[in-house]
């Protein structure tokens, strides 16, 4: 079972569109990362559908995959880009994007970035504490320019995902409490050096229901209300990101089912004139790539069959960090041969280092095999834990495929470093 159309099997074996998968083994080694670049339009295309006539702008949360070749594809489709670091805005603007359409997130800003996204012109700054707010207008006001600013808002709202990726309650470290917010607005509104615009949330990721989103917008719009009557009007709302992706058996939102409904609410109370801005990451590239790794060795034991593979926790994390599942497709299966239950794992010295738990398959040494659903999260989480070079990172658009990572090599892998002089 494949989770994408352009991850199909054609005529007994696995394709990365029209290339089968060990004809990129080969070429390009393993562990290996394979993006689909149809797969990428097409996941955009459906937020496309979904704000048109609608003033709503789409910045991609590139903390997801943040390879260059994977950005320039969505600012050519018109993305924005929602980042979290001052690498991440180099990265957005080597890929070319629009400074204009930029926010910038995160709790923790240093100044360097700060400056660094003031001369670069971005959209706006979401704001996630008091400390941060004056840090933004001091330097703001040394610069000499106004720094455009929406305050995150948690609204202690419930996304109903993994404790880990859940940022909208009042125990997670990201925004302000809502009970809070007008304080800091208030605040906020009487520094010379700040614009206030907006507000922003984002209560979690991987979410697969409406009714977060819907219970988080109700209290956003009294909050909005309730600062117009103070004289304090707003220009936009972000709603963050977060739509989950299948990884198995779920039924993810689509951008449709999420924005109909908000502009439902927002036309009924009055709040049609909002820009709406969304945040979303992995269901735009959660599902376009795989990571492609060869079994070392298959070793049986009492307890349990382990299939040894190349990939590592160092390749990909979520599983060891989240108990993530992603679904593990044979290259070239081997049908009608004898199955076994294994766990797949790296060769990392960590009893967390698996890929996968638990997986009946019929499988020999030197197999391949892909690591579905792994554009989120995946590569742009990766090590070098236990000096292992990261991977390659290909994108496939048809019957070609792009190198847009080579491979790290042994000497690249302690290039920054130096001895210490001897006496």
């Amino acid at each position: 079972m494949t989770v994408s159309p352009q991850f199909e099997y054609k005529n007994g074996i696995l394709h990365a569109e029209d290339i089968p998968l060990y004809e990129l083994a080969e070429r390009y080694a393993t562990p290996l990362y394979v993006y689909s670049r149809q797969a990428l339009r097409q996941a955009w295309e459906r937020y496309a559908q979904a704000i048109m006539g609608r003033n709503v702008l789409v910045c991609y949360g590139m903390k997801a995959n943040s390879n260059l070749a994977v950005l320039q594809e969505f600012q050519r489709l018109g993305a924005g880009f929602d980042i979290v670091s001052g690498g991440e805005l180099a990265r957005a603007l080597k890929a070319g994007a629009q400074p204009e359409l930029i926010v910038f997130s995160g709790v923790g800003k240093q100044a360097w970035e700060i400056r660094a996204a003031l001369t670069a012109g971005i959209k706006c700054f979401n704001v996630e504490s008091s400390a941060e707010l004056e840090r933004l207008a001091d330097i703001a006001h040394e610069m000499g320019v106004r720094a455009p600013v929406s305050l995150r808002v948690n609204p202690d709202v419930d996304a109903h995902t993994h404790p880990y990726i859940s940022t909208g309650l009042k125990e997670n470290k990201f925004g302000i409490a809502i009970e809070a917010a007008p304080a800091l607005y208030h605040q906020a509104m009487q520094y010379p050096s700040l614009e206030v615009i907006g507000v922003d949330c984002h209560i979690g990721s991987q979410i697969l229901e409406i009714a977060p989103y819907l219970d988080a917008l109700d209290k956003l719009l009294t909050l909005i209300t309730h600062l117009a009557e103070q004289g304090i009007v707003l220009k936009h709302l972000d709603l963050g990101g977060g739509l989950g992706i299948r990884y198995t058996d779920e039924t993810p939102l689509t951008p449709s089912e999420l924005l109909d409904p908000v502009f439902e609410v927002l036309n009924a109370r009055g709040f049609g004139h909002l820009q709406i801005i969304l945040e979303p990451g992995r269901s735009l590239v959660g599902n376009a790539g795989i990571l492609l790794t060869r079994i070392e060795y298959l070793k049986h034991t009492e307890v349990r069959d382990f299939a040894i593979v190349d990939a590592a926790m160092n390749d990909l994390m979520r599983p060891a960090l989240y108990e993530a599942w992603h679904d593990v497709e044979p290259v070239e299966p081997h049908h009608n041969a004898p199955t076994r239950t294994y766990d797949i794992v790296g060769p990392i010295c960590e009893s967390g280092d698996w890929l996968a738990r638990g997986r009946t398959l019929a499988l020999e040494q030197g197999d391949l095999l892909a690591i579905m659903s792994a554009g989120a999260y995946a590569f742009s989480m990766a090590s070098q834990y236990n000096t292992r070079p990261r991977a390659a990172e290909v994108l496939v658009d048809g019957a070609r495929a792009h190198l847009i990572r080579s491979r790290e090599r042994l000497q690249d892998l302690y290039a920054s470093e130096h001895l210490l002089d001897t006496v």
